[in-house]
């Protein structure tokens, strides 16, 4: 049984690391066809530092809380949004359904960037928002979109009858979501819902362009300063690898204990 196990493991450690070393000569190539020196030994003081008997965090951890605070905060506001808009595309509403229509076609029919634009030097100002704010609300709405769709898509593959059950034994409408079908709507929609928390994480990046210091824009600073493009780029790179792997692999572990499945009618 171990047998069967470790071998298709060890097989893919052998893949990873034959793709590993592959990638690293065609980069060391590559780089000394250039002339460029690797000064990979400078990376970790960017990473922390120690000082005063204690460790501190450097640029790049910094910029990486500043990722993971705006991600969550926007997380939090995209399933907001995202579960508002899916119920007005369901309602009898004639309004509530036009505005969730024009709402997720506005949105997904236009760049992420031209919106982070508008945001910033349009609307921003005019409601006095500041550039943190402008961030979490740029992501927030494009994210929303997206997940809106996956909810109204959970929300479509309940049963019907559920609705009715519920409302037999006396549930108003707010218990009836918040005890019988959200439950279930987390359940079928885990597995997307990761991949718009992945992309999230991913699409923050592009909020640098508002000069916030986040994990891209202090990597582009020590660029800057450093002319180290290859191993801070590379770096942040890996960051970023780190903390959506570790997304998905939360995800799995949820997965594997709620038993998410993603099905539609």
């Amino acid at each position: 049984m171990i047998a069967k196990i470790l071998k298709p493991t060890l097989s893919a450690l052998l893949q990873i690391t034959i793709l590993g070393v592959g990638l690293w000569w065609l980069l060391d190539s590559g780089a000394k066809t250039m002339g460029y020196q690797w000064q990979w030994e400078r990376v970790p003081d960017y990473i922390a530092f120690y000082e005063d008997g204690e460790w501190w965090p450097a640029e790049l951890v910094e910029g990486l809380f500043v990722t993971i605070k705006i991600s969550v905060i926007s997380l939090a506001f995209t399933l907001a949004i995202g579960l508002t808009t899916a119920l007005l595309k369901l309602s009898n509403s004639i309004i509530g359904r036009a505005i969730a229509n024009t709402y997720i076609e506005l949105i997904r029919n236009t760049p992420l960037l031209v919106q982070i634009y508008l945001l910033y030097f349009v609307f921003g100002p005019v409601i006095g928002l500041d550039r943190f704010s402008t961030a979490v609300l740029a992501l927030s709405l494009f994210q929303g979109a997206y997940t809106a769709e996956i909810f109204r898509g959970g929300l479509n593959s309940i049963d019907k009858g559920q609705f009715e059950a519920a409302k037999s034994l006396g549930l108003n409408r707010f218990f009836t979501y918040y005890d019988v079908i959200l439950p279930q709507l987390i359940q079928r929609t885990l597995p997307p819902l990761t991949n718009e928390v992945v992309s999230l994480v991913k699409n923050s990046s592009i909020v640098s362009v508002m000069a916030i210091f986040d994990l891209t824009t202090e990597g582009r600073n020590i660029v800057a300063e450093t002319a180290m493009p290859f191993e801070i780029w590379f770096t942040v790179a890996a960051i970023y690898l780190l903390v959506t792997l570790s997304l998905s692999a939360l995800s799995a572990l949820l997965e594997h204990r709620l038993g998410a499945s993603w099905r539609t009618q």
